[in-house]
């Protein structure tokens, strides 16, 4: 797997990308220790134009690398364990679905259809907006609705290996189901559900950074949505206060999707082969 995945020039150059975020978001508390929010300067520096800013300063005097820096960490971090949260209802609820099928999966069917009949990220802003807006309540809120396409494609992968002889033999062999379930069959549903996990990963950013946008993020923490929602007000005057951010959303989720694509030819043996 690693070898193709090597082979594989653009997944090679997502996950230079991807470490390289990574890096600046642990690094960040060290190449910038003070608080992102604090005014150091003087507003409305251009990159470039004093080295002690090399992306400059917004209209309050504020460092934009070192919002940067920190936003990465706001953006990694709800990316991660809001999709950890995804996956974890997603493959809980799709495994048993599609191993035991009958009322169970019926019941599991019917959840992901009520979750379906709203538009997710309308769903989140519906969450935030109730709970209070800080990085625990949104990373609830973009996992709790991020799940339905994981227990789909989990269930799937459990309907097909359920009847497999492979399965049909650890219950000849007295295995119970939490056996079956854990040790047998979920191995071998792993490699689709670890695709589609980077490619949460770069949606749950996206929603973050949306909701950050639209003024629903935490107020305390600096991230690149609410870098972007405070640039837009001297968009003309000040551009680079909304490129820069964007810039990095983009190439954040640019990173994900060719690490994406790249593991799902690793360990797609068909793809591997065409």
């Amino acid at each position: 797997m690693s070898a193709a995945f090597l082979r594989n020039k653009a997944a090679v150059l997502g996950l230079g990308l991807l470490a390289a975020i990574v890096a600046m978001a642990i690094l960040a508390p060290v190449l910038y220790p003070d608080d992102p929010l604090d005014m150091v300067g003087t507003p409305f520096l251009w990159p470039g134009q004093d080295p002690s800013f090399p992306l400059g300063t917004d209209s309050l005097g504020r460092d934009v690398a070192a919002g940067i820096a920190h936003g990465a960490r706001v953006s990694l971090l709800i990316g991660l364990w809001a999709t950890v949260l995804g996956l974890a209802l997603g493959v809980s609820i799709g495994a048993i679905g599609g191993y035991f099928g009958g009322w169970l999966d019926d019941v599991a069917l019917r959840a992901v259809e009520l979750f379906q009949t709203v538009p997710p990220f309308l769903l989140v802003i519906v969450l935030v907006a109730i709970w209070e807006p800080s990085i625990r309540n949104i990373t609830l809120a973009i996992g709790l609705v991020s799940w339905p396409p994981v227990m789909r494609l989990t269930r799937a992968e459990f309907r097909s290996f359920r009847e497999k002889d492979f399965v049909t033999a650890a219950r000849g062999l007295g295995f119970g189901h939490g056996r079956i379930i854990l040790r047998e069959i979920l191995p071998n549903a792993l490699p689709p559900i670890v695709v589609t996990s980077s490619v949460m990963v770069a949606t749950a950013i996206l929603m973050e950074s949306a909701l950050s946008f639209l003024g629903l993020g935490d107020a305390n923490r600096v991230s690149w949505g609410s870098m972007i929602g405070n640039g837009r007000e001297v968009l003309r005057a000040a551009w680079f206060l909304t490129a820069v951010p964007g810039a990095m959303i983009v190439v954040a989720v640019l990173a994900l999707n060719l690490v994406s694509d790249g593991l799902n030819e690793a360990l797609n043996p068909r793809l591997g082969r065409s």
